[in-house]
C-alpha cells in the first residue's frame, strides 16, 4: 500500500472541492494515484447525484456577474437543498465562477457544456453534489445585451437582477443599480404595457368586471371602468410605469430620464431562489 502524504491529499482537495477525509480515503483506494483518485470522487458525486435526484433544489444563490465594458450581464441561480449550504463560502464561490462562464453563453444548456477547469459545467455539478451530499443544479439563467448593463444582487443571494439601459452615459451606473433594485424588490411582469401578454390582460379586464357587477355597476359601464382599472394594473406591474422605490413621486422611466431625456430601461431580467 502506498504511503499518502498530507501534502497528496491537500492537493487532492485543491483540485476537488472534496473534504480532507473523503481524499484520503479515495487515495488510498487509489494506491496513491492522483488521477485514479479524482475518478473514484466523480464515481462517488454520480452515486449520490442519482439518489438525489428526486430532491427539490429550492435553496441556493442567485448570483449576477457584467462584462468589463458593461454590455452584456448575466443572472443565474445555482439551487442545493438546504440554506446552510446555500450560505456555504465554497458554494457561493463556486456559483460566481459559473456565473462568469455564463457571460459567455447565450443558454442554459450552453452553459452546463461549458467547461470549468477539467469538467463541463454539468459534470461539476455532479462532482460537488458527491463533495457536498446535496443535489445541485443551475435552476435559472438569463441574459442581458444592451449599451449599458447593471446589476443588483438582494442580502443573501435570495434574489439577483440585471437592467439593460439605452445608452452608456453619466451616471448610467447608478441608474442601472437602483432600477435592478426595483426590479429585484417589485418583481414587475413586463417592462411597459406592450409587454404584457394578452391573456393576462384580457383575464384582468375580466377581474374587474365581475367586480364592478358584484358591486351592481350596470353593464353598459363595465367596459370603460374596467380600461381604468387597467391602466391601473399596467401602472403597479410594469417596470417603467411603477412607482420609484426611491422616490414615489415618480416613475421609474421619469426617473431614468433625468440622467438624460432620451435615457431609458430596455430590458430586465430578475432571478430567485425557490
Amino acid at each position: 500500500m502506498a504511503k499518502i502524504t498530507a501534502a497528496e491529499v491537500n492537493n487532492l482537495r485543491k483540485t476537488t472541492g472534496a473534504g480532507m477525509m473523503d481524499c484520503k480515503k479515495a487515495l488510498v483506494e487509489a494506491d496513491g494515484n492522483s488521477e485514479k483518485a479524482i475518478e473514484i470522487l466523480r464515481k462517488k458525486g454520480q452515486k449520490v447525484a442519482a439518489k438525489r435526484a428526486d430532491r427539490e433544489s429550492s435553496e441556493g444563490a442567485a448570483i449576477t456577474k457584467t462584462n468589463d465594458d458593461n454590455t452584456t450581464g448575466v443572472a443565474i441561480v445555482l439551487g442545493c437543498e438546504t440554506d446552510f449550504v446555500g450560505k456555504n463560502e465554497d458554494f457561493v464561490d463556486l456559483a460566481n465562477k459559473i456565473a462568469e462562464i455564463a457571460l459567455n453563453c447565450n443558454s442554459k444548456e450552453e452553459l452546463l457544456n461549458s467547461q470549468i477547469g477539467e469538467l463541463t459545467v454539468s459534470e461539476k455539478l455532479i462532482e460537488q453534489t458527491g463533495v457536498i451530499g446535496e443535489k445541485l443544479e443551475v435552476n435559472a439563467f438569463e441574459k442581458v445585451n444592451a449599451p449599458f448593463v447593471g446589476s443588483y444582487i438582494h442580502a443573501g443571494n435570495k434574489i439577483a437582477s440585471i437592467v439593460g439601459l439605452s445608452a452608456n452615459i453619466q451616471g448610467s451606473d447608478v441608474a442601472a443599480k437602483d432600477v435592478s433594485m426595483q426590479v429585484a424588490a417589485m418583481n414587475p411582469i413586463a417592462l411597459d404595457e406592450n409587454g404584457v401578454d394578452s391573456v393576462v390582460i384580457e383575464k384582468e379586464i375580466e377581474i374587474a368586471k365581475d367586480q364592478l357587477r358584484s358591486e351592481g355597476k350596470p353593464e353598459s359601464m363595465l367596459d370603460n371602468i374596467a380600461k381604468g382599472k387597467l391602466k391601473r394594473f399596467f401602472k403597479d406591474n410594469t417596470l417603467v410605469n411603477q412607482d420609484f422605490i426611491k422616490d414615489s413621486k415618480q416613475s421609474v422611466k421619469n426617473y431614468v430620464s433625468s440622467y438624460h431625456q432620451d435615457l431609458c430601461v430596455v430590458e430586465f431580467k430578475r432571478v430567485a431562489l425557490g
